[in-house]
């Protein structure tokens, strides 16, 4: 079973998350999520167990759980269906292509460069 685990403290490492879920069972896996610039913790991360009724029981005593001072949260982690997953390149404006600081060329014209950049 995968297992979400969330709200972890951001100075915890995957060995730590490891054992507190080997306490219920055997550990395939630990994974936390970190940026990929900052190398920092994004406070969320993966366990993986083999067996389920150990996962569960795990889920069930954890969630909620005290760890360096955070309550973490732990259930279940469902993968999204396909068609749930957003694209990086939608652009959520509705349409509007100007773009930021000032919204494009005020000069009048096409908009490819030059323009009025406001001292940038």
């Amino acid at each position: 079973m995968n297992i979400f685990v969330g709200s972890l403290p951001f100075s915890i490492e995957e060995a730590d998350l490891r054992e507190s879920f080997e306490a219920y069972g055997a550990v395939d896996s630990v994974k936390i999520i970190t940026d990929k610039f900052t190398g920092r913790s994004k406070g969320f991360g993966f366990v993986e167990m083999t067996n389920d009724d150990e996962a569960q029981k795990a889920i069930d005593e954890l969630n909620g759980a005290t760890v360096q001072g955070r309550a973490i949260v732990v259930n279940k982690s469902e993968p999204k269906p396909e068609g749930e997953r957003r694209s990086f390149n939608n652009n959520s404006r509705g349409g509007d292509s100007r773009g930021g600081y000032g919204g494009g060329n005020s000069r009048g014209g096409d908009n490819r460069g030059g323009g009025n950049r406001g001292g940038y």
